[in-house]
């Protein structure tokens, strides 16, 4: 959500960034890779994975996608954007293979934007407003049901010092989240946005976020209806791993099946974690936080937790790499340099923060 509006890295620094994303994937993955007995033992558990499981996480991450494309579809048509249906799901799916397999700082929001704009040129601030509704019901969802399920589960946490300090930084994570939907909450309610310093950091997100509050909540059903919708969108995400879990018969070394609810509980932390940007897709670090909470929690070993990540994250992948075939084949009205997607976007949430006091976004030229 921030990302959209915050000044754009050096070329220097982004470069930085996208090697170090590849060092770290490739680093952590080659460890867990490295030992031929742990290899053979992961190829053994995908090759007698249940067909019917793993075909089920794949069509759970596609009601992932589907409720995912019609919050946003219901979020742009409250500001009067109309698309067809066929170029908006393409566009959503190239945010999708663009946060999956793109390494670097610039995600699939940002270039989803820039394409967005593209089609709607006369609606261009309205188009982004709608995306950073969509991030933030998003996560306020995210920090809805995460805080559920860690205090109903937390005594099973902290019987291990790692999953603790894990549920601790997902907690600082979305406290800072809500602190920042709070705060933005605010200076909306009180009109204090234009009386934020000028070199503050994410001022223009914070306006932005502004602007996108008062043109929701006068649309409050179809923001309740999109929220509804987010709840949905993560628990089928989450489902996609319970699903893999069943498809390799995901077990600790008395044969004791990792429960639906114990997968249940880990998933916030592991995918909060892991879309940091501090690998290509969340790859290496999603395997990592898997083994370092279910070995100790579950008891199963290693292998066997860094094979149900990969395995949920290939069933999540095949409709990224969907999105990919969708990315060579689409043709925007207007072809987007997506070099220059970062520069591009914060020039638009620039705009929009120096024009809100408009009485319509869409003026922003």
């Amino acid at each position: 959500m921030s990302s959209s509006t915050t000044k754009p890295k050096s070329t220097i620094k982004r470069t930085l960034l996208t090697v170090l994303q590849i060092m770290v994937t490739a680093g952590i993955l080659v460890w867990f890779f490295h030992d031929p007995d742990k290899r053979a033992k992961m190829g053994h558990a995908i090759a007698h994975a249940k067909p019917i499981w793993l075909f089920a996480g794949f069509i759970c991450y596609g009601i992932v996608e589907l409720l995912a494309s019609g919050r946003w579809y219901l979020l742009m048509r409250v500001q009067g954007i109309k698309l067809a249906w066929w170029r908006l799901g393409a566009l959503f799916m190239l945010g999708i293979f663009f946060n999956m397999f793109m390494p670097g700082g610039t995600g699939g929001d940002v270039l989803k934007i820039v394409f967005l704009i593209k089609e709607i040129p006369g609606k261009k601030a309205k188009g982004m407003l709608a995306v950073l509704m969509d991030r933030l019901i998003g996560l306020l969802a995210l920090i809805m049901i995460s805080g559920v399920i860690v205090a109903i589960r937390y005594d099973w946490l902290k019987t291990s010092p790692v999953a603790q300090r894990l549920t601790w930084a997902l907690g600082l994570i979305l406290v800072s989240g809500l602190g920042g939907i709070i705060f933005s909450f605010a200076i909306s309610g009180f009109g204090l946005a234009h009386k934020l310093p000028k070199r503050m950091p994410m001022r223009d997100t914070m306006i932005d976020l502004s602007v996108a509050y008062n043109a929701y909540a006068r649309a409050w059903p179809a923001s309740l209806v999109a929220l509804v919708l987010s709840f949905g969108i993560h628990v089928a995400s989450f489902s996609v791993f319970i699903c893999a879990a069943h498809a390799l018969n995901t077990s600790n070394a008395a044969g004791v099946p990792v429960t639906t609810g114990e997968i249940l509980t880990v998933m916030p932390i592991i995918l909060t974690l892991a879309a940091l940007p501090m690998s290509v897709g969340g790859a290496g670090v999603r395997e990592a936080l898997f083994a370092m909470l279910l070995v100790p929690l579950c008891g199963v070993t290693q292998d066997a937790a860094v094979t149900l990540s990969l395995t949920g994250a290939a069933l999540a992948a095949a409709w990224g790499l969907i999105g990919g075939l969708i990315f060579l084949i689409y043709r925007p009205s207007e072809h987007p340099k997506i070099v220059d997607a970062e520069q591009e976007v914060f020039e638009l949430g620039h705009e929009i923060a120096e024009h809100a006091d408009d009485k319509e976004p869409e003026d922003v030229k």
